[in-house]
């Protein structure tokens, strides 16, 4: 939007997480030449083959331009683009943005959008002959070949507390040195990596005026408190119980009775309470998903649930769950947009983004050597941080091992985060404020991250039953890793 107003067109920004109707309602108010929809989170890209539908329904003649983070240009070519009879094109950056709209209104339109119309047909063909390639195997045998762990050898760290532990107003001071800057560069379309990037032939002048902004900005907003640090997380009695669910149990703290002892002071030994387990009440369910595409000899098809203990191992295990927020960032990008200034605007916007990322960062580390403390003597640079040297996870719903955005319902009202760090789920599991990230905790040093990728039926039509979610409901969620057409 900032690059196609500074370039002389108007431009109706209508917001975030837009219902389509009021899409199409407004660009036929406003007479508009092209809408353009842009999508952070997997769920986006679904809401754009709906936009696609209902703009085709109501016979709309406008170009539809497809952008974002999420968004890529195979799967505008064999997902959104058939559903629509008119121009559907991917626009891979902001910059791009300017000649496409250029080519969409000019008397080039016709050859333009034939050839990106040729070259999605071609894609459209490769993709279904990729697809046919490959080859996937059934949950059932994926199962078989799960994650082959030495429970017998494993030795389970209790965590600290069990519960939650809120941070009100976490030090961005603190948090500031955990900040992973090279995707702040790739939000201006500055790529490298940081701090190479600041000597690089092309744009190393650039992203060196940009890192000394951000600076200042960074500094302004520690030294002003104009933004919010909240964040909770919290561990919970856990076990495997049935295919791939891990079942998380009940637990209260209790207070431990007062002993005399031979100094003559009556008070507590050791702790004021204790946490007790109570493993016969399950009172929360996490579905995980399992890798399915046939793979080598001697690899295993990954879910999550592998790294916790089955409950007929009689292993006590444990799964833990966060999530952290930076609040004001978009009253204070508001302010600067009054005044004009749009870059201040999205400066304040990517460093919240960077303050999120970078909480979560440090609220793992604390979990790794204080409140959980299977890692004590961990000592690791940002560099080691930043390549996830470290042993445990935090993957989070809606990315690559975990792609069920849906899992965020569980997370928080395990958390109960909605209450205690004012962060809110939107019927399209996004999050909100924007600035914010949540995941799971898993503390198995074979822990890993992986891709899902491709999975079938038979695998989604289970954990519909297993969720008690309609089929249709749940393929919708996860339709970018469906291996079949929903």
């Amino acid at each position: 939007g900032v690059v196609l107003a500074c370039n002389n067109y108007e431009v109706i920004d209508i917001g975030v997480m837009v219902p389509t109707n009021r899409i199409i309602e407004e660009a036929k108010k406003h007479n508009v030449d092209v809408i353009g929809l842009s999508g952070l989170i997997t769920p986006s890209l679904d809401e754009m083959v709906d936009v696609a539908e209902e703009m085709e329904r109501q016979g709309l003649k406008l170009p539809l331009l497809i952008g974002g983070a999420t968004t890529s240009r195979i799967h505008t070519a064999v997902k959104i683009a058939p559903k629509y009879s008119q121009p559907v094109i991917h626009v891979l950056d902001a910059s791009r943005s300017v000649p496409v709209v250029s080519n969409l209104l000019n008397e080039n339109r016709e050859k333009f959008t034939t050839e990106i119309r040729e070259e999605y047909d071609r894609m459209r063909e490769g993709h279904a002959r990729r697809k046919s390639a490959k080859n996937f195997v059934s949950i059932d045998k994926a199962r078989k070949n799960k994650t082959a762990i030495d429970w017998e050898n494993t030795q389970v760290k209790k965590p600290a507390f069990l519960g939650t532990k809120v941070f009100e107003n976490y030090s961005l001071k603190e948090l500031a040195p955990y900040i992973d800057w090279t995707p702040f560069f790739q939000t201006w379309e500055l790529h490298g990596k940081f701090p190479r990037i600041l000597e690089d032939e092309v744009v190393g002048v650039e992203a060196t005026k940009l890192y000394a902004d951000a600076q200042a900005m960074l500094k302004k907003l520690i030294t002003e408190k104009r933004l919010v640090a909240k964040g909770i997380c919290g561990f919970y009695p856990a076990n495997v119980t049935q295919e791939d669910d891990i079942a998380v149990f009940a637990h209260q703290k209790q207070e431990l009775a007062k002993a005399n002892c031979d100094c003559g002071v009556d008070h507590h030994h050791k702790a004021d309470y204790e946490y007790v387990e109570n493993r016969d009440e399950q009172v929360f369910t996490l579905h995980t998903l399992r890798q399915q595409s046939e793979k080598a000899k001697g690899l295993p098809h990954f879910a999550l649930s592998d790294f916790i203990a089955p409950t007929e191992t009689g292993i006590q295990d444990y799964v833990g769950g966060f999530a952290v927020v930076i609040h004001g960032a978009e009253e204070l990008a508001k302010e600067y947009e009054k005044d004009h200034d749009d870059y201040n605007s999205i400066m304040v916007k990517a460093l919240a983004d960077r303050f999120a990322e970078a909480f979560a960062e440090r609220m793992h580390e604390r979990v790794r050597k204080e409140f959980w403390g299977y890692e004590p003597e961990e000592s690791l640079n940002s560099d080691d941080l930043i390549r996830e040297k470290y042993k445990g996870i935090r993957p989070a719903p809606g990315y690559p091992a975990c792609p069920d955005h849906t899992e965020k319902v569980t997370l928080f009202k395990m958390l109960d985060a909605e209450k205690e760090i004012d962060v809110m789920l939107t019927e399209n599991f996004a999050m909100y404020p924007a600035a914010a990230v949540s995941g799971f905790y898993f503390s198995h040093p074979e822990s890993r991250y992986f891709g899902l990728g491709k999975i079938e039926k038979d695998q989604v039509t289970e954990l519909a039953k297993r969720k008690g979610m309609e089929l249709k409901e749940l393929e919708r969620w996860l339709r970018p890793n469906l291996n079949y057409d929903a």
